[in-house]
């Protein structure tokens, strides 16, 4: 008899993201990967530590292998990309390793992340590391949390080496992010929600984007796997705890089921239609400048709106501006310089970033 259909769907998910790892790595090494038997693996060539077609991995891989990290905070979702890892990984001659982030934002954290680090030992994972950081307080406790999680994700990764990061994040956790873009009005982009490979060099994958929050947790019981509730997921002081437990079952009661399924497909939709958008701006942006390189208002103001905007975007984060503090009322104030100008003065931007409008050009720099 085969897994439960909740362990079934995560390993699924996980070796798909597992054969693209491979893949890429195979072909980044000059090697070549070729399909095994119907069960979605991937054999990579010896140079990469993998196996050949004839010979797929059942125990640990080489440690010549690349190597896939799990970002596990010891919750549901989390867990189980974490069970789902550390057996798909060797299958696939690819080794699997973990790490938790104690944030330090609760009484006890630090003793919890040792933990979950010793769940990961026990799941097989290696290597496993706890690491601490500090929370600043940039754009709410929320962005800041997130900021130095990921600071100190991408810090793991580089001292490892890992080809590739995974994420637990669900199809629950795409549609909450949509809900919170289409309140602060931030644009299509912000529709788009979470892709399933983000970060330099593709790090960051999320095989569980189609996957609901409760098939997570039903594999981590029936696999008798702890998990840790995050009390800050119920606590009504962060907007997404709110959202998750009032504002998304509020939808659900006046619209009907299928409500979360419904974003997450918008998100798809608002990342192909995005793209493609952030394609057009950055084969526009050189026909916009003049000879030294400066945007020229009136080819500005000929372009379609959505391009004109996503250029001037592309600008000010050129000059400087974090693209995180970067907001859609500051990209309307720089276009009201183009298309609303009745003289009026400069701009300031995030990051000490100046646009002021002088004889017909927009220039944006350092203050």
């Amino acid at each position: 008899m085969g897994p439960h259909p909740a362990v079934a769907a995560i390993r699924l998910a996980v070796r798909r993201v597992l054969h693209d790892i491979a893949t890429g790595q195979a072909a980044e090494h000059g090697s070549t990967a070729h399909g095994s038997g119907g069960h979605g693996a991937v054999a990579v060539a010896h140079r990469t530590g993998g196996p050949s077609t004839a010979q797929r991995h059942r125990g640990p891989a080489p440690a010549t292998a690349p190597l896939v990290l799990v970002a596990c905070s010891g919750g549901a979702d989390s867990m189980a990309l974490a069970s789902a890892l550390a057996f798909e990984a060797p299958r696939l001659g690819l080794r699997a390793g973990g790490v938790t982030v104690d944030h330090g934002l609760q009484p006890g954290s630090a003793l919890r992340a040792d933990e979950v680090a010793l769940r990961l030992r026990e799941l097989g994972l290696a290597p496993v590391e706890s690491v601490a950081v500090t929370v600043g307080r940039d754009g709410g406790p929320e962005a800041a949390a997130r900021d130095a999680r990921y600071a100190a994700l991408d810090a793991a990764a580089e001292r490892h080496g890992a080809a590739a990061v995974l994420l637990g994040h669900t199809r629950d956790d795409q549609a909450e992010t949509v809900l919170l873009g289409l309140a602060r009005g931030s644009g299509i982009r912000s529709l788009s929600g979470m892709a399933a490979v983000s970060g330099a060099d593709g790090r960051y994958r999320r095989p569980f984007l189609q996957l609901d929050r409760q098939t997570a947790r039903k594999a981590c019981l029936v696999q008798s796997l702890p998990v840790w509730d995050d009390p800050h997921n119920t606590d009504p002081a962060y907007t997404r705890s709110r959202l998750r437990h009032e504002g998304l079952p509020a939808l659900e009661k006046a619209l009907g089921k299928g409500v979360v399924e419904a974003l997450a497909r918008t998100a798809q939709l608002s990342r192909d239609d995005a793209d493609a958008l952030d394609a057009w701006a950055g084969q526009a942006e050189s026909s916009v400048r003049d000879a030294e390189g400066v945007l020229e208002c009136a080819k500005l103001y000929a372009l379609p709106p959505a391009v004109r905007r996503r250029v001037l975007r592309r600008a000010a984060i050129e000059a400087g501006a974090p693209a995180g503090s970067l907001f859609a009322r500051h990209i309307e104030e720089m276009d009201r310089l183009i298309t609303g100008w009745r003289g009026q003065g400069a701009i300031n931007l995030p990051g000490k970033v100046v646009a002021q409008r002088q004889g017909g050009r927009l220039v944006i720099r350092q203050g």
